[in-house]
C-alpha cells in the first residue's frame, strides 16, 4: 500500500541518547523512495545538523529490506523523489554529522546509493546489494557510481556498475563496502552499538575528523596538509580538548560540552 494513501508517515524519526534514528517506513513498497519519503529524510538530516544534542544519525529500513530505490509508480504520478539534499533527501548533501546505514534484506539501486551516502554501513548476512539500473536502461545517478570506486577496488566497482548484478553482504564486507556483518535481524542493533561508540567521543573532534577524511580524498599532499591544519588544529584549543586530557589523567569518562 502506498503510504501516501494512508496515515502512516513515510519516515519515522526517534531519538536515543544523542542518536537520531531515521526509519524508512514504506515496507509494503520495499521502502521505495517517493516524495514523502524524500522530504521526511531531508527533514531528519536538517534536524540532525541543527541540534547540538544529536551526535550521530542511523538510517534503516524494515526487517525485510532497506530500500529498493525510486518508486517508479510515484515518479510517473509526478512525485519528486529528491529534495535540495538530493535523491531520497540525503544522497547529494547528507548530514555533516556521522551517518550509519543499517541494512536488512537488500539495498539496491537508489537504496544502495542512500547507504553509500552514509559514513559507515552495517549489513545482515545474506543481504543483497547492487545498482541494477543498467538492466532497465538507466544509470545509477544518485552518487553511487562516483562513491563506489573511492571505497572499493576499481574492478569490483565496475562489475557492479556495468553488469547490474547484485552481491551479498558477505562479498561486500570482503571488499570493504560495509563495515560490519551481523546476523539477520540484528543490523539495527549493531548499528546502534556503533553509534554509541561515536557518541562517547568528543563531537567537535568527530566532525572535524569526518571532514578531513572526506575532503582529503580529492587533494594532493600539500593541499591536504593545509586542509588538515584548517580543520584539525582548532579542536586542540577547545574546552573539550582540555576535558579529554583531564578525564584521562583522572581515569574517568569525559563530559563533552561541544565547545
Amino acid at each position: 500500500m502506498d503510504s501516501s494513501k494512508n496515515d502512516a508517515p513515510a519516515v519515522l524519526v526517534s531519538r536515543e541518547e544523542g542518536v537520531l534514528l531515521v526509519r524508512l517506513n514504506r515496507p509494503d513498497d520495499s521502502n521505495a523512495v517517493n516524495e514523502a519519503l524524500a522530504k521526511g529524510v531531508s527533514a531528519a538530516m536538517d534536524e540532525l545538523d541543527g541540534d547540538t544534542s544529536l551526535r550521530v544519525g542511523v538510517i534503516t529500513g524494515s526487517a525485510a529490506g532497506f530500500c529498493a530505490g525510486m518508486d517508479l509508480k510515484a515518479f510517473l504520478r509526478g512525485e519528486k523523489p529528491a529534495t535540495e539534499r538530493g535523491f531520497a533527501g540525503v544522497t547529494r548533501h547528507p548530514a555533516g554529522k556521522p551517518l550509519i546505514a543499517a541494512i536488512e534484506g537488500f539495498a539496491v539501486a537508489g537504496g544502495l546509493e542512500i547507504a553509500l551516502s552514509c559514513d559507515l554501513i552495517v549489513a545482515a548476512r545474506g543481504a543483497k546489494l547492487g545498482v541494477p539500473e543498467v538492466k532497465r536502461g538507466l544509470v545509477a545517478a544518485a552518487g553511487g557510481l562516483m562513491r563506489m570506486p573511492r571505497r572499493i577496488p576499481y574492478h569490483v566497482a565496475m562489475y557492479l556498475a556495468i553488469t547490474g548484478n547484485l552481491i551479498t553482504a558477505e562479498r561486500a564486507y570482503e571488499v570493504g563496502l560495509i563495515n560490519e556483518l551481523c546476523e539477520p535481524g540484528e543490523a539495527l542493533t549493531a548499528a546502534m552499538e556503533l553509534a554509541r561508540v561515536i557518541v562517547r567521543n568528543a563531537p567537535l573532534a568527530v566532525q572535524a575528523s569526518k571532514q578531513i577524511v572526506q575532503q582529503g580524498l580529492d587533494l594532493d599532499e600539500e593541499a591536504g596538509w593545509a586542509m588538515q591544519d584548517r580543520l584539525g588544529l582548532p579542536p586542540l584549543y577547545t574546552e573539550d580538548a582540555q576535558e579529554g586530557a583531564r578525564a584521562f589523567a583522572e581515569k574517568r569518562a569525559p563530559v563533552w560540552k561541544g565547545r
